[in-house]
């Protein structure tokens, strides 16, 4: 049983000093994620066969960016070489009461100006359990659009799960009636749909009543659910205390059954990946037939342990995840 994720890699560079701004920093540290490839990093460390589809000029920064993937045990052997340049953001990790920002250089990268036959789905997709998208690589260019519909008909033709993360950017669309556009045409072919409340808010206008984000998160699962057709939706849960300290949680909702997780306090080195952790464990945990509870448990400790880690990929294994999951969260050294 293997798994395809598919969208754009790009080249991340963060300040090395932590604590520093992008404008006063002159040493930054090197990376190589996008959504769909730092969920295929997290499968392949938690030991699932994974090939991650995209597009890298053919130069040394695609090289780079294919041994980065490689490292995480993620075959590469469908990637396509070409194009000019490969996509770049800066992340500034924010501390306290500054927030963290982005910032992209990603126009004309080389995914984004894909053939419309440059990947054969037909054959991408033999043989394989789960093809994971996500809502970003859709909105770089109308080739990237059109390739992630055309990936998720195949794949459901092909009896392939479908699992879509909507992964809204403000910075990126233009206008949420075009997301909503291009996402529609993805969730009618999607087994599985990751999001959380902001996202259903700002392209549907599911906006449920209520102070607790918990109860409003359920709620609009349930709706969602009904708007979408779709039996299962993984929603996370994040509240703000801090860019330093949040306090996260899920709601899994499966055939009309809602499974909720307990939250997590943590205190974040690195956020960046942690809703990819986040999908990546919870189609682990769906893939091993694990029960609903345990899926959005092992989901959630997986979303909260990445917050520890520096970088976009969540390095975790299963056994530590599932010690998170069991409550042991006080951070003492293991020996």
């Amino acid at each position: 049983m293997s798994f395809i994720t598919f969208g754009e890699t790009m080249l991340r560079l963060t300040p090395s000093d932590n604590a520093a701004k992008i404008k006063s920093s002159r040493l930054f540290q090197v990376n190589y994620a996008g959504s769909e490839s730092n969920v295929a990093s997290s499968l392949g460390v938690l030991g699932n066969t994974v090939s991650h589809i995209t597009k890298f000029p053919n130069n040394q920064l695609g090289d780079a960016a294919i041994a980065s993937l490689q490292s995480y045990g993620i075959e590469t052997r469908y990637i396509v070489r070409g194009g000019i340049r490969i996509g770049t953001y800066f992340i500034e990790i924010g501390s306290s009461i500054r927030p963290s920002s982005v910032v992209y250089d990603r126009a004309n990268s080389a995914i984004s100006e894909i053939g419309t036959n440059e990947f054969d789905w037909d054959e991408i997709l033999e043989n394989k359990k789960w093809i994971f998208l996500s809502g970003i690589t859709p909105v770089l260019s109308k080739q990237c659009a059109d390739e992630t519909i055309k990936a998720a008909k195949i794949a459901q033709q092909k009896g392939v799960k479908v699992g879509f993360d909507m992964n809204y950017r403000r910075s990126l669309w233009k206008d949420p009636a075009d997301a909503r556009k291009i996402f529609n045409q993805i969730i009618e072919h999607t087994d599985t749909l990751f999001g959380n409340e902001g996202v259903l808010n700002d392209i549907y206008d599911i906006k449920p009543p209520g102070d607790s984000i918990v109860n409003r998160t359920i709620e609009a699962s349930t709706l969602a659910a009904k708007e979408f057709g779709i039996k299962q939706l993984a929603l996370t849960v994040r509240e703000h205390l801090s860019a330093s300290n949040n306090k996260v949680s899920a709601v899994f909702l499966s055939n009309a059954k809602h499974h909720v997780s307990d939250s997590i306090d943590v205190a974040i080195t690195d956020r960046f990946g942690a809703g990819d952790a986040f999908a990546a464990a919870t189609l682990h945990a769906i893939n091993l037939s694990w029960d609903n509870k345990k899926v959005v448990d092992f989901a959630t400790a997986a979303f909260a342990l990445k917050h520890t880690i520096q970088g976009d990929q969540h390095t975790s294994s299963e056994k530590e995840i599932l010690s998170i999951m069991e409550g042991n969260t006080t951070g003492q050294v293991l020996r």
